[in-house]
């Protein structure tokens, strides 16, 4: 867990309230998309890009492509949830979050977000700005794969 835990310099924690848990006292799965929501909006504003205001979204603004989330344990009401963040990969248009949700030394989840950049009534995605993509590889340990 702490070899994990290194490769990422941005952390949120969050705290599980009664209302995410189910029937069996476990987090219920869809709240893990919710939970990363936060952590990467957090993330958004520790790289000096908060959103929406650092985004020009009359141009292009970001839309969810893609999620995976892996499940290796179960979170329950009250444990405080670390959820670590980084850009794993920055494309022309598009851009990775890799999430592990960890509970003390527990790993919970992973989760894979993939982003693209477009222009809604164009239907057509537009390239990263330069802005976005520096503040990512100045503010990652690890580099995004590009």
């Amino acid at each position: 867990m702490e070899k994990m835990n290194k490769s990422f310099k941005f952390s949120h924690q969050l705290r599980v309230r009664w209302s995410e848990v189910d029937a069996q006292g476990v987090v219920f799965n869809p709240h893990y998309l919710t939970f990363a929501d936060i952590a990467v909006t957090e993330y958004y504003r520790a790289i000096g890009m908060p959103y929406p205001a650092a985004f020009d979204v009359t141009v292009a603004d970001l839309y969810a492509r893609k999620t995976q989330i892996e499940y290796h344990a179960s979170a329950r009401f009250d444990d405080a949830l670390d959820l670590f963040v980084r850009v794993s990969r920055l494309g022309r248009s598009s851009f990775d979050f890799h999430i592990e949700v960890t509970h003390v030394e527990e790993h919970i989840s992973t989760i894979q977000m993939t982003y693209v950049h477009a222009n809604l009534e164009k239907q057509q995605s537009v390239p990263l700005t330069q802005q976005f993509r520096d503040a990512c590889i100045s503010y990652e340990k690890v580099l995004p794969e590009q």
